[in-house]
């Protein structure tokens, strides 16, 4: 999933913003006039900036969540659903580069825990099944539904996305599981079989000396990590060079969540997801899917492209410069292929060729 960075060794560096290069224009609908993807205010209320903080009624009482939408398209809704367990919707900033342009709405949402929401700072409330709820009740709360609701979870977020089709996916207009296996076992075999190899033998030794002792917070660990590992499948560029919005929204990391949902250790699973795997399950989704993966990602991309083939209408993307952040490190494939599918699905198609 996606992995937790240390706040300061992120800070010091100078970072670079998202890209703004250009993507082909699908042919599709034509997008909203301006006008109508960024409507005059409604004088007769308070502009808020489409900022909307919904109320999640939990077993342990009534908090808010934090979601911000980002112009109006009433065809096309895109939900995103931030990856860690415990990062922040910034690091999906870069979605303002690409999507308004194409008159693609889309809604920043920090799921409970996470930046800019309500903090219970209960692990009780770290539970799959409660997530899943929370994300139906801001469903509700945005009144969005088949006609319009595209929902887009990355990493642990696909995780979520995948058990939320699962069980509501008649509200759904299609769905996108960006970088994220759909089991924890195969995840932990492919990280151990593929990656691990990938080490310096000397490195990978250290590394697991360190894992062996459960000492996680030694500053070694992430030294040898950051050039080792995060620069090769994390996000595919010199750490002085990562987005700022990444590093705002991992210095936000919530570290109880994560390590409730994923465990400690940064190879693996340990924690209340270590048995998940919806692989079975895979056949019962007949909305359009789209499943998103990158050559180099922590995630095995052939176990990407299975998912696509194993739900009933599902569209393969594997961004081949891209890893795990493929939405940064292979921004023009993931954004072209991203659009085309949204706006191909937008028109009545199940499965779209990219």
């Amino acid at each position: 999933m996606l992995k937790r960075l240390l706040a300061a060794a992120l800070l010091g560096f100078t970072v670079a913003a998202c890209s703004n290069a250009p993507t082909a224009a699908p042919d599709a609908a034509a997008a909203p006039a301006l006008t109508t993807y960024f409507p005059t205010p409604d004088t007769t209320a308070l502009a808020d900036g489409g900022v909307k903080m919904v109320p999640i009624t939990t077993p342990k009482g009534t908090f808010n969540v934090w979601t911000k939408r980002f112009g109006s398209n009433p065809r096309i809704k895109l939900l995103l659903l931030n990856g860690g367990p415990g990062a922040t919707h910034e690091y999906f900033e870069c979605m303002e580069s690409f999507l308004p342009r194409e008159g693609i709405e889309f809604i920043y949402y920090d799921q409970l825990g996470c930046g800019n929401s309500d903090n219970p700072k209960d692990t009780a409330m770290w539970s799959l099944p409660r997530y899943v709820e929370e994300v139906e009740q801001v469903r509700q709360a945005l009144k969005l539904d088949s006609s319009n609701f595209y929902l887009l979870g990355h990493s642990w977020g696909g995780i979520l996305v995948a058990e939320y089709a699962l069980k509501y996916q008649q509200h759904l207009k299609g769905l996108v599981i960006s970088n994220m296996m759909m089991s924890i076992p195969a995840y932990g075999k492919y990280a151990e079989e593929v990656l691990a190899p990938q080490f310096k033998p000397e490195v990978l030794k250290e590394i697991r000396a360190i894992e062996a002792r459960k000492d996680y917070q030694n500053p070694r660990y992430m030294e040898l990590l950051l050039p080792n590992f995060y620069t090769q499948h994390i996000l595919r560029r010199p750490l002085a060079e990562w987005p700022e919005p990444v590093n705002r929204s991992f210095a936000k990391m919530n570290q109880s969540l994560y390590v409730t949902m994923q465990g400690p250790s940064e190879f693996g699973v340990s924690g209340k997801l270590l048995n998940w795997n919806r692989v079975p399950d895979l056949p019962k989704l007949a909305v359009p899917v789209l499943s998103i993966g990158g050559k180099h990602d922590t995630m095995d991309p052939k176990h990407m492209r299975m998912v696509a083939e194993k739900v009933q209408h599902g569209t393969a993307l594997i961004c081949p410069n891209g890893s795990h952040m493929s939405f940064y490190d292979d921004q023009p494939t993931y954004m072209r292929g991203l659009i085309t599918w949204m706006k191909g699905v937008d028109q009545g198609k199940k499965e779209v060729k990219l």
